[in-house]
């Protein structure tokens, strides 16, 4: 969860025509467009499995401000402790687990990711292997239960802590257990946007299925491939999910505004601090004045907007977040599926004929289905191994007729490749780890660990 950052002016907010214009100037020609890529980490001990703690010799933030010694970082504080790092434009942050989160740049291809994200892995590596840390691709911790996970102590996760307890059953594991890979990307305008938002909402149980990998949690084998994705089935209804405006042809920046306005506020940041008065409240009605207490500004919103969980997200960009966090080699598959799908006219037409007739509540039964049993799941009579191999086929044209190779000759179909190799087979991450966890490993925490560590052992 990417730290939010106050704007050096106030500006107030005179009407909700300012939060759809916001949406509209965000909006950049295709020369501007680029792909960001945000991958969270579980660090763990690597002899338990069990979650890495914050505090102590050994613990996250320990590791933050050696990597701020040693690599140049620039900490971020709250309270004297240190909570993140930042420098030339990239940042690390925290998620309340102590998952570690690389919130990279916005890069022209997806060859620069991988130069951003392999000398991240090199960086918390080395210095994780000398403190006893490991670092997993995995989408949630395996062994440690919520009640043995450390909150980090920053004061929004404090609020978010309590509110999570009220509103679902699983907010506490979403917060402190799950892990994900996020591809994020620019639109040209509304209509653009909104084709990349409907499209991208069909695709969200999809996109879960080819990247599941969370079978084991608590230190025992799931009845859900993607247990992440089923946490987030109850974690917040009011803020999290498919949104079934997504399914309406006229739906604009003005339905997500509108969404938006009812969905419950978790704080407001108010001289640096984060308050809890108005927690639970619809931003709306804060808007209206109807409750006496303060009127929100537009930095107000814009946190807000940081604060809602659909599967596809706006923001001044398109947020994907239905993937679980990934081993090495697949690590930048997701960006390479949404670049290729959604940076190519023809692709993304041609993805969105692959789902366009498939109605809300399908999608959402399939959601439920994809978390359970991946490529498994069925759509009415097609099973997702073939819609995903039919999907996966699209982005890799597409990245290929981008042809925006690297220094090898390479173009940015490479990074998909590893991802169709398992498709084809009908697997996915999570497969692989089930079947090493019941056999070679022997539900030994230890070699799950040794076999899902992350290196910089990108393609």
């Amino acid at each position: 969860m990417t730290d939010f950052r106050a704007s050096a002016e106030v500006v107030a907010i005179e009407n909700t025509d300012q939060l759809v214009e916001a949406f509209e100037k965000a909006g950049k020609p295709r020369a501007a467009w680029r792909i960001g890529v945000e991958h969270e980490k579980i660090g763990v001990d690597p002899s338990t499995g069990f979650a890495a703690p914050f505090s102590g010799p050994r613990g996250i933030e320990r590791l933050l401000n050696e990597l701020a010694e040693r690599f140049s970082w620039q900490r971020v504080e709250e309270n004297g402790r240190t909570i993140a790092l930042r420098r030339d434009g990239l940042s690390v942050t925290l998620e309340p687990g102590g998952q570690v989160e690389l919130a990279g740049q916005p890069c022209e291809n997806l060859h620069q990711s991988r130069a951003e994200l392999a000398g991240h892995l090199d960086e918390i590596s080395s210095v994780g292997d000398e403190l006893g840390i490991a670092f997993l691709g995995l989408g949630i911790q395996p062994c440690s239960s919520v009640e043995q996970i450390e909150l980090v102590p920053k004061a929004r996760y404090g609020i978010m802590d309590p509110y999570m307890r009220s509103v679902g059953s699983m907010g506490t594991r979403m917060m402190r257990q799950t892990a994900t890979v996020q591809a994020n990307i620019d639109f040209a305008d509304e209509r653009d946007a909104m084709r990349k938002f409907r499209t991208g909402m069909r695709l969200a149980p999809v996109m879960n299925a080819i990247f599941a990998n969370s079978s084991v949690v608590d230190g025992a084998l799931s009845q859900h491939l993607s247990y992440r994705g089923h946490v987030w089935t109850d974690t917040d209804p009011a803020r999290c999910g498919l949104l079934r405006f997504a399914w309406d042809e006229t739906a604009g920046f003005e339905s997500y505004v509108r969404w938006a306005l009812d969905v419950p506020v978790y704080f407001l940041l108010r001289d640096g601090r984060y308050t809890r008065e108005e927690t639970g409240i619809p931003f709306r009605r804060l808007l209206d004045g109807a409750t006496g207490k303060r009127r929100p500004n537009l930095d107000d919103w814009h946190l807000h907007l940081t604060t809602l969980f659909p599967e596809v997200r706006l923001k001044g960009f398109i947020e994907f977040r239905s993937t679980d966090s990934q081993p090495a080699r697949t690590l930048l598959a997701p960006a390479a599926l949404v670049k290729g799908l959604f940076y190519e006219a023809d692709c993304l037409d041609a993805a969105w004929d692959v789902v366009k007739s498939w109605s809300f509540d399908e999608c959402m039964d399939l959601a439920a289905d994809a978390t359970r049993r991946a490529l498994g799941a069925r759509v009415r009579r097609l099973g997702l191994r073939e819609v995903a191999a039919e999907i996966g086929k699209i982005a890799a044209e597409g990245l290929r007729r981008q042809g925006i190779e690297d220094e090898r000759g390479r173009n940015e179909s490479v990074y998909l490749e590893p991802c169709l190799e398992t498709i084809a087979a009908g697997i996915t991450p999570a497969d692989l780890v089930a079947r090493s966890w019941s056999g070679e490993w022997n539900q030994r925490a230890g070699a799950l660990v040794a076999g899902s560590r992350l290196r910089a052992e990108l393609p």
